[in-house]
């Protein structure tokens, strides 16, 4: 069974970071789990870091 993509939103400014499509501008390419996204990737809308998302719920 193939694993599904989740998506995480920001806390402070709802921004989605979505697995599926990941953020290959920024070198992350699509397909890339939360899990593998580097502790050092921030919000590209403001700036703060992974301890600010939380997986979004269906």
């Amino acid at each position: 069974m193939a694993r599904r993509y989740k998506q995480y939103i920001c806390l402070v400014c709802d921004w989605i970071y979505d697995e599926e499509i990941g953020r290959p501008e920024e070198g992350i390419p699509a397909g890339t789990r939360w899990e593998d996204v580097p502790e050092s990737w921030v919000c590209p809308e403001c700036g703060v870091g992974k301890q600010d998302f939380e997986m979004v719920q269906i």
